[in-house]
């Protein structure tokens, strides 16, 4: 009677976190065609990364209650193929090299990280979990190889969190650790937008980040504190922004996920942002699978965000898409059901 009430309130949670996730991804959407009906942008792309969030958890927990240890790892080896095979992982410049194509090779190599050390610990054959996370570890080490220092240190933090992940009771703490960690790197972003920190700080951040993104940034915060309610429409930064056509090359990006949302679609916009990822940390607290695999996908998606906070990798679909597959794998039921060794609270 116990096992079934349990899973009566399993079936509950999911459906929350599933219809909350409806909600947060609907309004997105909604929110987008407002602010770009107002000003005359341009909302497609928007929509298209929506829809690729979407249809990737809907992937993920699909093949992930099919397959939870071959979909995940096999999702983790196209991660890391993609980023060596395609380090442009779409036509454009490099932009600041420390971070890859525009941030997306690092968030690609994060998200291979994250998938590899979710199917290790969803496995209980014990030399398929050692060869699991030393693929997770040749990850990072490929990261240098194609120009990624930050999918280097993302991998590598991923991996040592997923490791911390095995020998925690509750995964309450740990979620609520991610989310602060992701408030204290988009805090700091705009912090330098701002010219808040000391000019020291920022002085040693230069060399990272470039003069031309914190140009950028300076024009987002500007756009975004003279159109704080509805933005200046979806698309619309690189015209209004005195910095972005100076590059031999324009993308119209702000390298920066949170200060991008703002210039374009005001305070709604970022709060809708902040809340998408509130969604999936509370879809990864909720879901019945292991405290592990709970906490290493929400490491992997926090760097994800920590790298979209400074880059501009959720411009491209592919990391979209990819953040919405790991998300999935790790709130599906496997069909088989799982290991008992491998439960969390």
């Amino acid at each position: 009677m116990a096992s079934v009430a349990d899973r009566d309130a399993d079936s509950d949670r999911r459906n929350v976190s599933d219809l909350a996730g409806v909600v947060v991804l609907g309004a997105c959407a909604v929110w987008s065609l407002i602010s770009g009906a107002a000003h005359d942008g341009r909302p497609e792309g928007v929509l298209l990364a929506v829809l690729a969030v979407a249809a990737g958890y809907a992937s993920g927990r699909i093949s992930g209650a099919l397959l939870p240890v071959a979909a995940p790892a096999a999702g983790a080896l196209a991660g890391l193929v993609l980023a060596v095979a395609m380090p442009d992982v779409a036509p454009g410049p490099r932009f600041a090299t420390p971070l890859g194509h525009a941030g997306a090779t690092a968030a690609l190599l994060a998200l291979a990280a994250g998938a590899a050390c979710c199917a290790a610990w969803s496995t209980p054959v014990p030399g398929l979990r050692l060869g699991l996370r030393l693929l997770a570890c040749g990850i990072a080490l490929v990261a240098p190889a194609v120009g990624s220092v930050a999918g280097c240190v993302a991998g590598v933090t991923v991996l040592l969190c997923s490791l911390a992940a095995g020998r925690l009771r509750r995964r309450g703490p740990g979620i609520a650790g991610l989310a602060l960690a992701a408030a204290l790197v988009t805090g700091a972003t705009w912090a330098i937008a701002a010219n808040a920190l000391p000019d020291g700080v920022i002085a040693s951040l230069r060399g990272g980040l470039t003069d031309r993104r914190i140009q950028l940034w300076h024009d987002a915060l500007r756009l975004a504190s003279h159109h704080s309610a509805l933005g200046v429409g979806p698309g619309r930064f690189g015209e209004l922004s005195t910095t972005a056509p100076q590059a031999l090359l324009p993308d119209g990006r702000a390298h920066s996920a949170p200060l991008q949302q703002a210039a374009e679609q005001g305070v709604v916009g970022v709060l809708l942002l902040a809340v998408a990822f509130g969604w999936i940390l509370y879809a990864l607290w909720r879901t019945p699978r292991p405290t592990p695999v709970a906490l290493t996908a929400g490491a992997a998606l926090t760097a994800l965000a920590a790298i979209a906070s400074v880059g501009d990798a959720l411009s491209f679909t592919t990391v979209s898409a990819g953040a919405g597959l790991l998300a999935g794998w790790a709130t599906a039921r496997p069909w088989t059901g799982e290991s008992p060794g491998l439960s969390g609270g």
